[in-house]
């Protein structure tokens, strides 16, 4: 990019650096060699050290791991405040009116079609599978409940609402939004490559094509990796269930991996067909069938109590979230720490990973249409699926109908039996399943060409047989996890991941203090 004559109304930076400069060619792959290498090498060290001892393996990250959310709890908590609030403050101030581009620069997508590649790469998957067992887990008290209400009382369920959307509402977004708008910015306004060390560039200088950037690069490559190879191990054991809840098919190991074959099948043409033809096609049609899944609850479901509880969610997410942002004197503490703390160490660890690809589409957008986009509509969406599928599942724990009256037994099986008491089961069970595949096969593509990009020295035109090596190894990682530990090596490699958010977590505060500054030294050019 860097190399490229600039668009006008684009301010480079003076840097002698060319994207694919240092990049070295062999088999086919055009590849950025430290930070290929060493990812590749500390990728398959993790792997085989969790499939030759699964236990100890998670032993020792799953300690990590709790080292991290215990110990620097509060670290989490203020981070993730501070990302809520800088967001908001560029919507407010004149520096929203920056493009990303350029003052001339054009969107590249539609606005349909730009959101539904954000949502399907963001949080899809996980809005399916929580939206149902998160806040029953919660009214229950199935692993603790917010601020220590007594659960199965109307304040638990208040705050089994208001706590849900805590979990998917402004905090996650704004994560993806600082990473995303960063990355964005130094790769449109100011010419460098499209890679995570880019947004380091004003506090760094040069240094960041040396040592310092490989590093930052590396920790982004493995967190992206590890979290997709885990969600997709995940993913296929809620298939699988879903499978076996919906049709009677054997939940073997057999089942998941043809599971993670199948998906991975469909992500290699999916990525070999680029982002036009892949992600994009895959994401508008995953938008409409979860459209059509959520309008179909509310018609057959208790369709007044579905419109009051979006309500009641706004409500307690609105009361609740100063309360639920503090970090001071929490007594909730397995609340606190198993879901929230651990929720925004796992946001932060994908956040590489969603961030680059959010800023790979949003060429030609103001920073304001960009943090409105990525923070507020989604949030404002996250609103509406959990008020349809967590208020019925809420109303039915309620009225003690179904085995969610029961609590939570097995939190993959949550939304299939939240849809066994509605009509047409076997449908919108097989349309659930389809649009957690489908979920699946997005977050595998957007992943494959944000690892791609970042092993590519920023190259966003790398060949193709990259994109495709990338989606076949998270398959074949999540098949030798699956064959190798099962669970539990899924979980070890989860808490490798989320023990990777520590670091990334004051990277991340650093690039707002780089975007500050980025932005200010672009301001002349929009008065």
């Amino acid at each position: 990019m860097s190399n490229k004559v600039p668009d006008k109304g684009r301010a480079e930076y003076n840097t002698s650096y060319k994207v694919g400069q240092d990049n070295i060619q062999f088999l086919g792959l055009d590849v950025l060699n430290p930070v290929f290498s060493t990812s590749a090498v500390l990728i398959f060290a993790f792997i085989i050290g969790s499939i030759l001892f699964p236990a100890d393996a998670s032993s020792v990250l799953s300690g990590a791991k709790n080292w991290s959310i215990n110990n620097f709890d509060w670290f989490f908590m203020v981070a993730g405040n501070i990302f809520v609030l800088f967001c908001l403050v560029l919507i407010a101030l004149p520096l929203g009116k920056i493009r990303l581009g350029g003052t001339e620069a054009k969107a590249e997508h539609s606005t349909i079609s730009w959101f539904s590649m954000l949502f399907a790469a963001g949080m899809g998957i996980g809005l399916m599978f929580w939206s149902v067992a998160e806040p029953v887990a919660y009214y229950t008290g199935w692993y603790g409940t917010p601020l220590d209400a007594v659960k199965n009382t109307p304040e638990a369920k208040d705050l089994a609402m208001g706590a849900t959307m805590f979990h998917w509402g402004l905090h996650p977004w704004a994560i993806y939004a600082v990473v995303g708008l960063s990355l964005a910015f130094f790769a449109y306004n100011k010419g460098l490559p499209l890679t995570i060390r880019s947004a380091f560039y004003p506090l760094f200088g040069e240094k960041v094509w040396g040592v310092i950037g490989h590093v930052i690069d590396v920790i982004a490559v493995i967190a992206t990796i590890f979290g997709l190879a885990t969600s997709l191990g995940f993913g296929a054991l809620q298939a699988a269930g879903g499978l076996h809840f919906l049709f009677d098919i054997p939940n073997t190991l057999t089942t998941q991996i043809l599971v993670i074959v199948g998906v991975t099948a469909v992500a290699i043409i999916s990525v070999a067909r680029g982002l036009e033809g892949g992600v994009k096609l895959l994401s508008s049609i995953n938008m409409i069938i979860a459209a059509g899944l959520a309008i179909f609850i509310v018609i057959v479901g208790h369709t007044g109590a579905i419109f009051m509880a979006v309500g009641s969610y706004f409500l307690s997410y609105v009361e609740n979230i100063i309360p639920l942002s503090n970090w001071i004197g929490r007594e909730d503490e397995t609340f606190y720490h198993g879901w929230t703390v651990f929720y925004w160490a796992w946001w932060i660890s994908w956040s590489p990973f969603v961030g680059m690809f959010i800023a790979r589409v949003s060429r030609g957008r103001t920073v304001r249409e960009f943090i409105i986009a990525v923070l507020l509509v989604p949030t404002a969406v996250s609103l509406v699926w959990m008020a349809i599928f967590g208020g019925s599942a809420l109303e039915q724990v309620e009225m003690g109908v179904g085995e969610l009256a029961n609590g939570i037994s097995d939190s993959s099986l949550a939304m299939f039996q939240m849809f066994a008491q509605l009509p047409l089961t076997g449908i919108t069970s097989f349309v659930g399943i389809v649009l957690v595949l489908i979920f699946f096969v997005t977050s595998s593509d957007s992943g494959s060409l944000v690892i791609d990009g970042i092993t590519a020295g920023g190259k966003t035109d790398a060949p193709m047989i990259q994109r495709v090596f990338w989606a076949i190894l998270e398959g074949i990682i999540a098949i030798a996890l699956l064959i190798g530990g099962g669970s539990e090596a899924l979980g070890a490699i989860q808490a490798a991941a989320i023990t990777i958010g520590l670091p990334f977590t004051l990277l991340m505060l650093i690039m707002c203090v780089s975007l500050w500054k980025g932005l200010h030294s672009d301001m002349h050019l929009y008065k």
